[in-house]
């Protein structure tokens, strides 16, 4: 089974295409990459009307969430994909989901009724889905895909790093089966690299870092669509 129910520290980084080269390099004596490959990631974002979820989440919040459906590659109709709610308080992100197939998935969210799940934890994130539904009026607003290459490391457990290139998001044709084509949402950003650990870094990667000159950015998919294309649009006319 998949796993539901992530918590860890999440940190972003920014690199150039050169500095992606030599940190791959340095990390593969102590990285492995995972069984996939470079693969593209698709998450189709909910938020209400106004984008009160994400204007809120902006803000910079001692507590904030976030709503997707998230896919792997180009799903059909009988794919599972997942249902996240992604938390993050005093710095931890929280991250629960379900999965199901995605046709679905349209008719779980508009359902006004809770829906029963045989698991005992499927049916606790769902009831969370339920009451954030109940809390917020939310529909598709935006997808973003991404490509992906993720390691984790041979020794640290539960120590992964991530890299994603061709960061795109498109607000029209919010339908996952039709691809992850879509706009660059920061054409200056060549990789966006993820760190992810719920403890402190290990040393030869903090050593990585120092040596490459790599400082933590605040880089959020989402919010920069959000500012950069988003913010100014005239909403609920």
């Amino acid at each position: 089974m998949a796993m539901q129910i992530f918590e860890r520290k999440e940190k972003k980084y920014i690199l150039s295409q050169e500095k992606y080269g030599e940190f791959l390099e340095r990390i593969s004596a102590h990285m492995k990459e995972d069984k996939y490959g470079l693969h593209t990631i698709c998450s189709l974002y909910y938020d209400t009307k106004n984008y009160d979820l994400i204007k809120r989440s902006s803000e910079k919040p001692t507590y904030k969430e976030k709503f997707r459906v998230r896919t792997y590659g180009v799903p059909s109709d009988e794919q599972m994909v997942y249902l996240e709610i992604k938390k993050k308080l005093m710095g931890i992100v929280y991250k629960r989901r379900i999965s199901m197939r995605l046709a679905q998935v349209d008719t779980y969210m508009q359902s006004e009724k809770e829906r029963k799940f045989d698991n005992r934890l499927d049916q606790q994130i769902s009831n969370e889905i339920f009451w954030l539904k109940q809390k917020e009026t939310i529909t598709p607003k935006v997808i973003i895909a991404y490509d992906r290459r993720a390691f984790s490391a041979y020794e640290e457990d539960g120590f992964r790093v991530t890299f994603d290139a061709k960061i795109r998001w498109r607000n029209n044709d919010l339908l996952l089966l039709n691809g992850h084509d879509g706009e660059l949402v920061a054409p200056e950003i060549d990789i966006l690299m993820e760190v992810k650990s719920l403890h402190a870094y290990p040393l030869w990667f903090a050593n990585i870092l120092s040596d490459l000159d790599l400082y933590p950015s605040k880089f959020s998919k989402y919010e920069q669509v959000y500012r950069r294309y988003l913010m100014n649009q005239k909403v609920g006319v």
